[in-house]
């Protein structure tokens, strides 16, 4: 039998995690209430945006950030096929068309010089918007992306799901965290159990844009609002506190107080836990750089907020069934979203991407969270190192 059992992933949940789920149960407000504001308001002071709106969840808050810059049928976007499905699937329910540009082979990130090309192959006009993806935590360098999408009329709608506390170091030599909207339009964040702050389910867009902010708190409540009404129906003087209006067609996309509170007190450790998961992949990658393994690049002045800590390796089916039958439960991040039986509907294919593709048939994500101990982290590396030795 294994000596540990060891996922890829794992939230962490303390005592005042608890007490402050608790608080709420006790109090007036399971949903629509004070924890949310003040959720939104921390988080937005965390990632220094202006703005930050609370989702339901990750996909939801790519949806609505889509849905408020106006992208709907027949509309062009582009993303990378290295992501979780969401990202894409987020764009096909506007109606909007999904394209891809195939990734940097040593970042993983969206190629953007790809893209670029990818832009000039179609006529002026074509592409309306594009979502990159700060995969595995490493952030894109959204200074450089903005340079060609305003070039084109793009607008930048960045999947940070994986990056809160990420950041570059931008021309001016100023840091640049990941959702702080001095390039992307709007920012998604994910608060699945296995991200950096863990709420259950849940996900936060943030912005620098007034409009877009007012119009995302339509639309995440059915497109209801009681402030700033038109009163197009009614006379204002008729009307008491309980009115109000309908201006768009939204969704149910909120969040509870129970998982804002849950959110709000992960975030108080936010930044101990950045450190944590930098002090694992240290350790990792001091423990196998001298075994045939390639690790994701760092470009210069970045700093990666390892949501994953992914390598690369040759035989990578014998060395997944190997760390499994250890109880090391690695992961595979992600099948190329245009390899996905779906998106082969559109006309995809193998081929389309290689180097997506070739990434593919190497990675593997290894066991990366604050709480992994470090004789679970030691196993690890031994079980790693025997597998190596014996090929």
């Amino acid at each position: 039998m294994p000596t540990f059992k060891i996922p890829y992933g794992r939230q962490q949940i303390t005592d005042d995690d608890i007490k402050a789920v608790v608080e709420v149960l006790q109090s007036d407000f399971l949903t629509q209430g004070p924890k949310i504001g003040e959720f939104e308001q921390n988080f937005a002071q965390y990632v220094d945006a202006y703005y930050a709106v609370a989702i339901s969840n990750g996909t939801a808050a790519l949806h609505l950030s889509l849905i408020a810059q106006g992208i709907g049928p027949g509309d062009n976007v582009i993303t990378t096929p290295i992501t979780f499905a969401a990202t894409a699937n987020a764009a096909l329910y506007t109606g909007a068309n999904v394209y891809f540009a195939d990734i940097d082979p040593d970042t993983y990130l969206i190629d953007l010089d790809k893209v670029e090309t990818l832009i000039k192959q179609h006529p002026k006009g074509f592409f309306k918007a594009i979502l990159p993806v700060d995969f595995a935590g490493l952030p894109v360098n959204t200074e450089k992306l903005k340079n060609i999408a305003d070039r084109y009329q793009l607008k930048i709608i960045e999947d940070a799901c994986h990056a809160p506390g990420a950041y570059f170091i931008d021309s001016q030599n100023n840091k640049q965290k990941s959702g702080n909207g001095k390039f992307a339009h709007t920012t998604a964040f994910s608060f699945h159990p296995v991200k950096h702050i863990a709420a259950g389910e849940g996900g936060m867009i943030t912005t620098n844009d007034r409009k877009i902010y007012q119009k995302l708190l339509k639309l995440r409540t059915h497109g209801i609002s009681k402030n700033d009404m038109k009163f197009r129906i009614f006379n204002r003087d008729e009307q008491g506190g309980w009115y109000y209006e309908m201006h768009d067609l939204g969704f149910n996309y909120r969040i509870t107080d129970i998982q804002a509170a849950l959110g709000n007190s992960q975030l108080k450790r936010a930044g101990k836990g950045l450190k944590k998961r930098q002090e694992i992949a240290r350790k990792y990658r001091e423990a196998f750089k001298n075994l045939p393994v390639k690790f994701q690049k760092i470009p210069n002045n970045t700093f990666h907020a390892y949501h994953l800590f992914i390598i690369e390796v040759e035989n990578r089916k014998s060395f997944y069934d190997f760390l499994h039958q250890n109880g090391i439960l690695a992961q595979i991040h992600y099948i190329p979203v245009h390899l996905l039986d779906y998106y082969s509907r559109f006309g995809w294919k193998k081929g389309d991407f290689p180097m997506a593709e070739t990434y593919y048939n190497k990675t593997i994500s290894l066991p990366m969270f604050p709480s992994l101990t470090e004789d679970e982290q030691n196993y690890i590396i031994e079980k790693v190192k025997i597998f190596f030795s014996d090929i």
